[in-house]
């Protein structure tokens, strides 16, 4: 069965191996591939897996021989799951490798902002902690989370985990999430977003995107939040209204923002965020530890494996 890869370099830039998956069949791995080379690279292909790269309709049609499309991810917004259904073509993602590393790093950026510890450090090594006149100096306001609150809006898998980190670090949290559950109710408070918005001194988004909570950030929800509260999204960019955060951030409305993802990946020189004050922006990576890259591997061989055998898994297109 041949089986192509069409964006692997992210899922494997080196440091992992595609020997697992090519026992299944004759596999082709690209590291990237451009739109217009995507019918051409599939081909008579029966299998095909990707990260980023869209699978269209017309590429579908393209594709004849096209049965099984696997995501090297939990998101699939990438592939027409409804055209993929009428074409009987099962479409299977990856749902939770990344539950450690993303909560991770989400509290990561929060401790960034609450200490600055990247700056800091180069200015020791620019010298400044050298000519001091005190024995320490500091260049913002360092911040204490225990005592303070966390609103964590989606309230899943990574939700859940980085709810109980910010509870080890003494944090009361809220949850909003349209599912409530046992094991949630014992790390946090479910409550609707208004509340969590008004009272929260952090607010961490962890939801899947939807149509419904596109643009969730804007100036209305931000009017609603404390002033000078923290924002920290590594969930999907399109979330946040770009503009109105980076308004808030210079206003001091929002204290300070730590963000993974934008709305537009790789970022563009004119994203609002790039100059506004207090935002810290790091290049997509909450999810890419290698142990992570490598749940995302085996679960993808599996995903294929099982679909061979004709009974797929994980799928999001039933």
């Amino acid at each position: 069965m041949k089986i192509t890869v069409l964006d692997g370099y992210t899922e494997n830039p080196g440091d992992l191996s595609w020997d697992e998956l090519k026992k299944l069949g004759q596999v082709t791995v690209y590291d990237r591939t451009a739109a217009e080379e995507i019918i051409g690279r599939i081909g008579s292909s029966e299998i095909v897996v990707t990260n980023k790269t869209p699978i269209t309709r017309e590429t579908m049609e393209a594709c004849p021989n096209l049965r099984f499309i696997s995501v090297l991810a939990t998101g699939y917004n990438v592939i027409d799951t409804e055209a993929a259904r009428e074409r009987k073509i099962p479409v299977s993602n990856v749902p939770g490798y990344g539950t450690a590393a993303v909560s991770q790093f989400a509290i990561g950026l929060l401790l960034e902002i609450c200490h600055r510890i990247g700056h800091h450090d180069e200015a020791v090594h620019e010298g400044k902690w050298e000519g001091n006149q005190d024995w320490c100096f500091w260049d913002y306001p360092l911040i204490e989370l225990a005592g303070k609150t966390m609103g964590i809006i989606g309230f899943g898998r990574i939700g859940k985990a980085t709810g109980r980190i910010g509870k080890a670090l003494g944090m009361n949290i809220l949850a909003h999430d349209p599912h409530l559950d046992a094991e949630g109710e014992q790390i946090g408070e479910y409550t609707d977003l208004d509340v969590l918005l008004k009272t929260s001194d952090v607010v961490v988004l962890h939801c899947n995107l939807t149509k419904e909570n596109e643009g969730l950030i804007n100036r209305r929800t931000i009017d609603k939040m404390k002033s000078g509260a923290i924002l920290i999204n590594n969930a999907r960019g399109q979330l946040i209204v770009e503009q109105d955060l980076a308004e808030a951030l210079r206003s001091g409305k929002i204290g300070g923002a730590g963000l993974d993802v934008v709305s537009h990946e790789p970022i563009s020189g004119d994203n609002p965020l790039l100059t506004a004050p207090n935002c810290i922006i790091t290049p997509h990576i909450s999810w890419a530890s290698k142990e992570s890259r490598q749940r995302i591997m085996n679960s993808t061989v599996n995903n294929i494996r099982c679909f061979m055998e004709g009974k797929p898994v994980n799928v999001v297109n039933p």
